[in-house]
């Protein structure tokens, strides 16, 4: 059957249409997305204004356009940190869903590491023995650990690229002294949770996704996406660590000139490297290998595995 995924995230809404039946990949068919930024829309109290709003609506019915376009049979709809955490979001939710039939399913954090470790689990496989996955979303970064299909501990941070960068680097380029404030506090928050996951044991495979993981390896001399998925990449962490002064003395519109790394999202890629660097090192990791599986991937298994046969 043919399945579509909405994904209201805080940088992106995205539609991916997949066809898919249990027991087999999801191949995908389509793919449909615009850059709202939902994470940069809220006001001063935290809430999404009405044109936040009005564009999110008009976007989901585009989606919706899309979707039927592409026959797409089940819709599997779901929101998360932008939303989730606006002050508002209940009447979000209830305007989107009067105005366009959506109901969003607005995950937390958890669910969100959950489901991308589900994800990477079937990318990789068994023989990848325990897993750490790290994933940096526009607004949170997620962090989960285990041995099966299910985690055994996963958490979700406020340190996305995009809400750092709102929050944090309103320079361009960034203010050195904003960039070691940053530093330091991203450093901090993800200090907090290296015990949970450290009295679990070391990793045997450590695993990335997410497009900032993507745009880091790509800069680092990983192959294009153009080279197809199942070309392996990874983004070592010595190379991360000559990138990011190199990304601080830099403009947006320079970092968009880097292979791999798109204007829309050039503004961010410095907070999302310094992230990055900061949960290889905290973790201990020398190298993440880049998986192309996430969230959206993690929702459509999830969904097949409740599916009958």
């Amino acid at each position: 059957m043919r399945l579509g995924v909405l994904d209201v995230g805080s940088n992106t809404v995205h539609l991916l249409v997949v066809d898919a039946h249990p027991g087999a990949r999801p191949l995908p068919a389509h793919s449909h997305k615009a850059e709202l930024r939902l994470a940069q829309l809220l006001d001063d109290d935290g809430a999404i204004g009405p044109d936040g709003v009005g564009k999110l609506i008009g976007t989901v019915h585009e989606a919706l356009q899309a979707a039927e376009d592409k026959g797409v049979e089940d819709l599997l709809p779901f929101a998360t940190s932008a939303v989730r955490e606006a002050t508002n979001a209940d009447e979000v939710l209830a305007r989107v869903k009067d105005e366009t039939g959506v109901e969003l399913q607005v995950l937390t954090g958890e669910e969100e590491a959950r489901l991308t470790f589900l994800a990477a689990r079937r990318w990789f496989g068994w023989s990848a023995g325990k897993l750490l996955v790290l994933d940096i979303g526009g607004g949170s970064l997620e962090i989960a650990y285990g041995m099966d299909e299910e985690p055994d501990a996963a958490v979700s941070l406020p340190l996305g690229a995009g809400r750092l960068t709102a929050g944090w680097l309103p320079g361009d380029p960034p203010d050195p002294a904003d960039v070691r404030a940053l530093r330091r506090h991203v450093r901090a928050e993800i200090a907090r949770t290296v015990g949970e996951f450290s009295r679990l044991g070391t990793p045997d495979h450590v695993v990335a996704t997410s497009k900032t993981f993507r745009q880091l390896a790509r800069i680092s001399g990983a192959a294009r996406s153009a080279d197809g998925l199942y070309v392996q990449r990874e983004l070592k962490r010595r190379d991360l660590e000559d990138w990011v002064p190199r990304l601080t003395g830099m403009t947006a519109d320079e970092r968009a000139e880097l292979p791999g790394v798109s204007e829309g999202r050039s503004g961010q890629l410095l907070a999302g490297a310094l992230v990055a660097e900061a949960a290889m090192d905290l973790f201990g990791v020398e190298s993440a290998e880049i998986c192309p599986w996430a969230l959206r991937e993690g929702v459509i298994l999830r969904r097949l595995d409740h599916m009958p046969n």
